[in-house]
């Protein structure tokens, strides 16, 4: 017995190693088939990886030189080198010192340029300061009246004062009702409400 049993081990480790040589034929032939494939997808991989590592570098020096340049801008504001050096860095960051410029020496000329700006933002507060320096009504009415205006109560508060001082008594009072309770002007308004009741 202890024959056959050993014959029946013999050809079970037979098998076993069998299958372990099919086995490995099956990937060399895998490997062989794809060795290209996989060489390029390693490669590939890697080239995306430094090609990130690279762009996020290269970012982080442009951030650091256009916060350079506005400092620079900051203590000399008519550098106009640097100016330019920071619409090259920070398109954006540039509108945003233009733009900071004009409303603190009120250069209209400087805002209207402005009008055309990309950066949304600053696309907005332009149209807000054009309106309020206005002084007109329909202008801050205009403004308010836009999707997502980031001044949009303060703007209908003093379109709302600029009716009031024309004597528009009732269109003051609705353009004042529409101020929303969570807004920060609501106490604001609710005081001019009552501005000049009869």
């Amino acid at each position: 017995m202890s024959l056959k049993n050993d014959i029946e081990m013999v050809k079970e480790e037979l098998n076993s190693e069998e299958k372990f040589f099919e086995k490995a034929v099956m990937t060399e032939k895998f490997v062989k088939k794809y060795k290209n494939v996989m060489i390029g997808s390693f490669i590939l991989v890697v080239l995306l990886v430094g090609g990130n590592i690279a762009y996020d570098i290269n970012k982080a020096g442009q951030v650091s030189a256009a916060n350079k340049t506005l400092a620079e801008l900051q203590k000399n504001p008519s550098d106009s080198a640097a100016l330019a050096r920071l619409a090259n860095l920070s398109p954006a960051l540039h509108d945003v010192w233009i733009y900071s410029q004009a409303v603190t020496n009120k250069d209209t000329a400087a805002l209207k340029a402005l009008k055309a700006s990309k950066t949304a933002i600053v696309n907005d507060l332009v149209s807000y300061e054009l309106a309020q320096n206005s002084k007109e009504a329909a202008k801050l009415d205009s403004y308010a009246s836009k999707q997502n205006s980031i001044y949009k109560d303060l703007a209908q508060v003093q379109s709302a004062v600029i009716l009031l001082n024309e004597g528009k008594m009732d269109l003051a009072h609705s353009k004042l009702a529409t101020i929303n309770e969570s807004s920060s002007l609501s106490k604001i308004a609710k005081a001019l409400l009552h501005y000049g009741v009869k």
